[in-house]
């Protein structure tokens, strides 16, 4: 299907929404699926110096925990659940993150899951600070395969208006 004039014009040339683009009550669902794995769970603990059994020992989940098997490190979960939305709504157009909030794992995600994720706009506002720029609120939740949530979080971006 393509795009008409306006879709085009509220986007870079990377792909990203610019500010205008963004409406307010609008759910995206993410094209993206993603199965995690072992070795995320591995590489991400150990470059965050995180040695959290819960991670990083199977046999310690498997004989000491109520899950029986390594849990996904949560913060690798947060930044899958946002890095998903990057392709569909703003790459190439947010000037950086300013804040998360509300950040919950409401289900466990366990290595082998599929992830799928949505955003919702629940705000924007133009910079009063900074001229070409505003803020956009999102809430992004993440989903296994059987539709449990994961995680959710409501994040402010800072992000670039269409240059005149």
């Amino acid at each position: 299907m393509a795009e008409t004039a306006t879709e085009t014009a509220n986007r870079s040339k990377r792909g990203g929404l610019y500010f205008e683009g963004f409406v307010v009550g609008s759910l995206t669902k993410h094209r993206y699926y993603r199965t995690v794995t072992q070795m995320d769970n591995m590489l991400f603990s150990n470059m965050t110096l995180n040695p959290q059994p819960l991670h990083i020992d199977r046999h310690f989940c498997e004989t000491e925990t109520e899950w029986g098997q390594p849990l996904m490190n949560s913060l690798f979960t947060l930044g899958l659940m946002i890095g998903i939305q990057v392709s569909d709504m703003t790459v190439g157009t947010t000037i950086a993150n300013l804040g998360m909030q509300d950040v919950k794992f409401g289900h466990p995600l366990f290595e082998g899951d599929t992830v799928h994720c949505t955003t919702e706009v629940l705000g924007k506002r133009e910079s009063k600070s900074r001229p070409g720029a505003g803020i956009v609120e999102f809430h992004h939740r993440a989903y296994n395969q059987d539709n449990k949530l994961v995680a959710e979080c409501k994040r402010q971006a800072f992000i670039k208006m269409r240059p005149k």
